[in-house]
Order: C-alpha cells, then structure tokens, then sequence
C-alpha cells in the first residue's frame, strides 16, 4: 500500500465535478474587482480576507452560505465572471485537474444588467481561454435554488438547455434544503431530462437521507452533490449502490456545514468499501480553504485511503463527468495510462 504524498497526488489526474464558481475566487482578485466596482469587502487585505472568507464557525448549511453575499456583489460584470473562472482553471490545472465542471446560478449574476445568455456566455470563455493555456477541460453546470420559485428554476433549465452543445454540461439544484424540498422543482428538471441533459443535485447535505431519495425518485438525478447523510437509509444506499449513481464527495465543507461531524466521521470511506460510485471535490476553495490535492490528503489522514484507492476514485471522476461518451473515452484512454505510469513508478 502506498502513502499518498502531496506530490503523488498533485501528479495524480484528477476532476472537480463539484465546484461553485461564487465560492472559488481568489482573494487577491476579491479586492481588486471590489475596488474597480467600488463595493465593500469585510477586510483590506488578502491573507486577512481570506481568514474572514474561510467558514469555520457555521453550525448549519444556511450559515455556511451567507458568505456567498460576498463573492456576489463583484460578480455581476461578463469581465468579473470571465476572470473569475478562468483563474479557477488555472488554479485547477496546476493541482492536476485534467477536467473542471463549475457550477452556479445565473440569476444571482444579473443584478448589475447582465442578461441570463451573457452570464452563461462569459463563464464559458473563461474556461475556453483555460483551455487553450493549460489543456484543463472545463464545462459549466446551471444550478437552480431551492428557495426560488419554481418557475425561476424552468427558466434556468432551459437556459442551460440553450447552451447544452455550447459548454454547458448539466443541471443543477443547489441551496438551503431544510424546507425547501426537490420536488418543487420537478418541471425543470422534467424539461432538463426531456432535452437530454444530465442532472446532479444537492441532497442529504443540510437535511437527512429523505432529501436524497426525492432528488433520486422524484428529480432522476443521475449524480448527488454531497449525499453525506444517504448512509443513514439502508435501503436506498444499496440502490444507489446497484446504480452506481454518482456521489460527489466533499469532506471540508461537510465538516463546516455539520453535515459530517469530523473528518473521521465522514461516510466516504464505507460508500466507498460498499462499492459506490464515490468522487472527490472542493466545494468551494476560497470559504473551506482547501485545494483539491488537500480533499484527497484529507481521505488519506483521516480515513486510511491508500495512493491507490485515491487513484480510483480519480479515475471514477472521469468516468462521471458530463461529457458525451466520445469525449470521455479519449480523456479515460490518457488518464488511465498516465495513471498505471504512476502506479509503476511508486511500485518500482
């Protein structure tokens, strides 16, 4: 069994198919996009920014994202957005991502003007610009609110709809769950499948495995963002087991938002030893502070993954993403030989 080393896993290709653009920016660009669109930020300086940004006093999902007002206010410009993201790729590829999925909700992007189309739009030259730099591939998840209403949602789905051949990759519902159950939302997500467009969604992150099974039952989500308390039904666990439906793992902001009470705790390890479909994700860099090379050092402390169960946890990622079936034949044939070349080399 190897050690995984920060190195190995840095070498190690790797997705982000659960990453918030609002919750990735960079300080340093925080400030400098508050000073040109002159609104205030709760501190002058990066480092000291950053410590204010990183949640690690929430005791609910809900406190965990107030921080996103935040973020928001400098994200209201096609600029803002375009740079965000692709500094997001950057920051990505040099961990090893080989593929980024970032999501987000346009309609929390056009107070300043914006259309909903050109929110979208920038966003995707970001990752364009990213891809002719660094070879990261990089494709935009719509999400939806839960505390919208319904009909705002739709919109969403058939704008991302809109923009399925144009880099959008998914549908998404995200937010506050406790009293804001999936369901309500059943038409998008209707529209989004009806048109052929994958579906993730947001469950058994801030309320119990029931929000699992509607998103599961009701949404036919084919991935979960989160699914941290989807070990407490038996039943529906094994299901989502046999299907191998995806679960997007992200160990930090568990930890922040109470969903899991320690790293320890986390229940990766045993849907991972139960034979899920089990990936690994930041969530959002800037208010959990990690990287993604520190979730999977987090998996390795904390509950005993070896180099080489990480690996095939990298590799389930591929096989996840949102990609046409083509797309992802040629990224899996150059990530499973640079990963066995990985594997030789520590075994050697």
């Amino acid at each position: 069994m190897t050690i995984a080393t920060s190195e190995l896993l840095r070498r190690l290709p790797k997705t982000e198919l659960h990453c918030h653009l609002d919750g990735c920016v960079r300080p340093a660009t925080l400030l400098e996009l508050a000073a040109e669109y002159d609104k205030p930020m709760p501190a002058d300086d990066a480092e000291e920014l950053a410590r204010y940004m990183l949640v690690d006093d929430a005791e609910s999902l809900e406190d965990y994202l107030e921080r996103f007002s935040v973020t928001l206010s400098v994200m209201q410009t096609a600029e803002a957005l375009e740079r965000i993201t692709y500094e997001l790729a950057e920051d990505a590829a040099r961990e090893g991502v080989r593929y980024l999925e970032t999501r987000y909700a346009p309609v929390l992007n056009v107070r300043a003007g914006l259309s909903l189309e050109e929110a979208v739009e920038a966003p995707l030259r970001g990752l364009a610009k990213a891809h002719r730099e660094y070879g990261v591939v990089g494709r935009v998840i719509v999400c939806a609110i839960r505390n919208m209403a319904p009909e705002v949602s739709l919109e969403l789905a058939k704008l991302a709809v809109a923009y399925k051949h144009k880099g959008v990759a998914g549908f998404d519902l995200a937010g506050g769950e406790v009293g804001n159950p999936g369901h309500r939302h059943k038409a998008a997500f209707d529209y989004a499948r009806e048109h052929d467009l994958p579906c993730t969604c947001h469950a058994g992150e801030g309320d119990g495995p029931e929000s699992v099974r509607d998103a599961v039952h009701t949404l036919c989500a084919c991935r979960i963002g989160h699914g941290t308390r989807l070990i407490e039904d038996e039943s529906l666990t094994q299901y989502v087991a046999d299907r191998q439906i995806t679960i997007e793992c992200c160990l930090t902001s568990n930890v922040q938002t109470r969903a899991a009470t320690s790293y320890d705790a986390h229940p990766f390890r045993a849907y991972f030893d139960r034979g899920l479909n089990v990936s690994l994700s930041t969530d959002n860099r800037l208010m959990s502070g990690v990287t993604l090379v520190d979730e999977y050092q987090h998996a390795s402390r904390h509950l005993g993954f070896s180099f080489e169960e990480l690996a095939r946890v990298a590799r389930n990622g591929f096989a996840s993403a949102f990609l046409h079936e083509q797309e992802r034949r040629a990224l899996l044939a150059d990530v499973d030989r640079d990963i066995a070349a990985l594997l030789a080399e520590v075994k050697s």
